[in-house]
């Protein structure tokens, strides 16, 4: 494994993301009113942050940590402007507060919003500090500059503690002011870009981190859910606790009544210890009436989706030119081809679990949760109160890869507790319940087509995909409306609006309706891009050997930073530009054009990432060894380029590539379940396999360089894997494979065809 860093050189925000970042926005213009002018307990020149009188810098955190280590790399950003000492800098993962604003970690987002932010705000704690401290030190402030926690001016100094005890900090700062202040070059960075320890290791490390399955209060009992044989729709119409009731320990079972439809059909087991609810669970007999859900099969969802995709009125046009149809009608070729991928599951190490009750008139649920802003309103609707009057307590995440986005458990829990008075209940789901009740990637099916002229010339293409939609189910609020005035699920479609210069360029988003109405899609790991750039860069491969070109070449051409892809500030400045010095760069470092041994092929796969307005410039070339008797595929190496901008933490962001990289392998070659009598066949890693440790390839991983704006770095890597082996498996043997994950059987009839 290696990581390096090379010299080497984001578009509009949609106005369904802007508002959220309008409300991010009101929330860091809480520059507060500045503590006290003498003996504060501490300064506090913003929500984000504060410091007491030790001199302890506590950042506080709204993003949830599952891993990623995303407190350390925002803490960062605060000691950098700050001019802090970093041993002296803390974090405090929050609980939920309106005055947050937006409380959501996903789609790589965090760095990238979090970084103006906690910069602004640091800026003005440090001018208010360095003002301070000048007046104790008698001299101007133009005279001090902020170095180690402290104030200095020539020999003399002042801490950052000392100024909090003894100076005037009474400085004010308007939004307006907030928004001008100057923040470091990247040049002046101490922290950032720089190795330095995360602050969150320790913990994680010694037994202190509290997850959600170690909350705990006295006087709780525990419960598990028994499950209906369909997500939506199934009621219940018998209990028999007679079996049940043999368990020692048990309690009692409870149909719940859930007025926000998020867990219809539940029945809640309780007993005094969770050994004792789970062998209840088992024991107790319920008696649903189900709907015609109860039949559907991955092959129905599968069926439906081609349907859809079929007919042309159905979908939104989240992308439209004018003359696509023109452009095919006048063609001299055509090419087009189908791709699907299978349904996916989460699998997060820890099961998802609740601990709820309802303490001095408020309603507190401990959990740990990526979207605090979502499950909200779900939680007053389900409990029948206003916000306000309810919590949600902050916890480590044993895993979420966007499962914890939607934080339905949380409402089967408080809803757990609420039936018993608003005594806690502590509801833990065991893994096949987990499994069962999960939110998966929805099965997809998409067609890519493309139109060339004369030459060979690029002159149109269309991209139609259809899956289950994860945002249509859980926040319709977040849907924009495409050319054709239907609102579409931006994160089931990202990724085919691409920036390569195809001439007119159509992309239709297609909703399943059957998947909707037999489960819960949700959001995973890379989202819409982790199966949209499976199509497109397979499909621009197979392009290539259409034109007769070398697939490097061919996407190297259609880089050509035209148009709507020439990027724009302040996050895609250069553009298509920017894709393809990483695709040259990976070529380079990827031995591409090499010869290689027999049954043994080089493909590649670029992207930019999770969405057009935070473009991550990332390339992947995959070498492979094909065995030709059986059609096995051995993944051998990994290299992976990318251009993210500012690195905040190299360590933190290669960790980030690494996994991201290991998942897109997962998913491309091990992972995938089916429906089966409307639920998941799989609920175990038994049948389920995701990556072994003996599957990992050699990765070689390398960042480009950049000044400029920091974006997210959790899932890019997770799209390109994938279209990358499958184009290594033509070079290797000529078999084209179109579906997710790859099986061997799917290759050797692919290598006879």
């Amino acid at each position: 494994m290696s990581v390096s860093l090379d010299n080497g050189p984001g578009a509009d925000l949609a106005p369904s993301r802007r508002g959220f970042l309008i409300t991010v926005t009101a929330a860091g213009a809480m520059f507060s009113a500045t503590a006290p002018a003498h003996a504060a307990d501490s300064f506090a020149p913003t929500i984000w942050y504060d410091i007491d009188r030790a001199g302890t810098i506590t950042v506080h955190i709204i993003r949830a940590e599952m891993g990623q280590h995303v407190g350390t790399a925002i803490a960062r950003i605060v000691a950098d402007e700050l001019e802090a000492d970093w041993s002296k800098v803390r974090i405090d993962h929050v609980d939920s507060d309106p005055k947050w604003g937006l409380m959501a970690t996903g789609g790589s987002w965090s760095i990238w919003q979090s970084y103006p932010l906690y910069s602004q705000a640091a800026a003005a704690g440090r001018i208010a500090l360095i003002e301070a401290g000048a007046r104790l030190l008698g001299v101007p402030a133009s005279a001090c500059v902020a170095r180690n926690s402290a104030v200095v001016a020539g020999k003399a100094s002042v801490s950052y503690g000392d100024i909090i005890v003894r100076g005037d900090l009474s400085r004010k700062f308007t939004e307006a002011e907030l928004a001008k202040l100057p923040i470091k070059t990247p040049a002046q960075r101490k922290l950032i870009g720089k190795p330095a320890p995360a602050r969150d290791i320790p913990d994680k490390t010694n037994g202190k981190g509290v997850y959600g399955l170690d909350a705990k209060v006295p006087g709780m009992v525990y419960a598990r859910p028994k499950l209906p044989p369909t997500r939506y729709g199934s009621t219940v119409a018998s209990i028999d606790e007679s079996a049940a009731k043999a368990v020692p320990g048990y309690i009692r079972a409870i149909a719940l009544d859930d007025p926000s439809g998020t867990v219809p059909g539940w029945v809640m087991v309780y007993a005094d210890s969770f050994a004792a609810a789970d062998r209840a669970t088992e024991a107790l007999k319920v008696t649903w009436t189900s709907p015609d859900a109860i039949k559907v099969s991955e092959a129905d969802l599968q069926a439906r989706a081609r349907a859809l995709v079929a007919d042309k009125t159905k979908g939104s046009l989240a992308v439209e030119d004018p003359g696509v149809d023109a452009a095919f009608k006048a063609a001299t070729s055509t090419l087009e081809q189908t791709y699907t991928t299978a349904t996916a599951l989460h699998f997060q190490l820890e099961p998802v679990n609740a601990l709820a009750f309802e303490k001095d008139g408020k309603f507190e649920v401990h959990t740990g949760n990526q979207w605090q802003s979502l499950v909200l309103p779900w939680l007053a609707q389900a409990l029948g109160r206003k916000e306000d009057t309810i919590v949600l307590r902050t916890y480590l995440l044993g895993g979420g890869f966007g499962r914890r986005l939607n934080g339905d458990y949380a409402v089967g829990a408080a809803l757990a507790s609420k039936a018993i008075g608003g005594k806690p209940v502590k509801m833990v789901m065991t893994r096949a319940d987990d499994s069962r009740f999960d939110s998966p990637r929805s099965a997809s099916v998409q067609t890519v087509k493309m139109a060339f002229g004369e030459a060979g010339r690029v002159t149109a293409m269309e991209h139609v995909a259809c899956a289950g939609w994860p945002t249509e189910a859980m926040a319709p609020f977040f849907m924009p409306k495409g050319a054709n005035g239907v609102a579409y699920d931006p994160f089931a479609i990202s990724g085919a609006n691409h920036w390569y210069n195809v001439g007119a360029h159509r992309v239709r988003a297609v909703g399943n309706d059957l998947a909707n109405q037999t489960f819960r899609p949700g959001w995973l790991r890379s989202v819409g891009p982790g199966w949209t750039n499976w199509a497109l860069e397979s499909f621009m491969d197979e392009a290539a050997a259409r034109a007769g070109v070398d697939p490097l070449a061919f996407r190297l051409k259609l880089l050509d930073a035209t148009g709507r892809n020439a990027g724009s500030a302040p996050n895609s400045v250069g553009g298509a530009k920017r894709q393809a010095a990483v695709l040259n760069r990976l070529a380079a470092k990827a031995g591409w054009g090499k010869p290689l041994p027999k049954n043994t092929g080089l493909g590649i796969a670029t992207s930019f990432g999770q969405e057009r307005d935070m473009p991550t410039w990332t390339a992947c070339a995959a070498r492979v060894n094909v065995n030709p008797a059986t059609g096995a595929v051995k993944v051998e190496k990994l290299t992976l380029v990318a251009d993210a901008g500012i690195i905040v933490s190299p360590d933190g962001a290669l960790a980030q590539m690494e996994g991201a990289a290991l998942w897109g392998l997962s998913l491309a070659l091990f992972e995938g379940t089916a429906f089966e009598n409307g639920q998941v066949k799989d609920l175990n890693l038994d049948s389920y396999s995701p990556l072994r440790m003996g599957d990992v390839p050699d990765m070689d991983i390398e960042f480009i360089a950049s000044d400029e704006a920091p974006v997210g770095l959790g899932e890019p890597a997770t799209t390109v894997v994938g279209p990358a082996i499958g184009n290594a498996i033509f070079r290797a043997v000529g078999a084209r494979v179109r579906d997710l994950p790859i099986r061997a059987e799917a290759v050797k009839a692919a290598m006879k065809g």
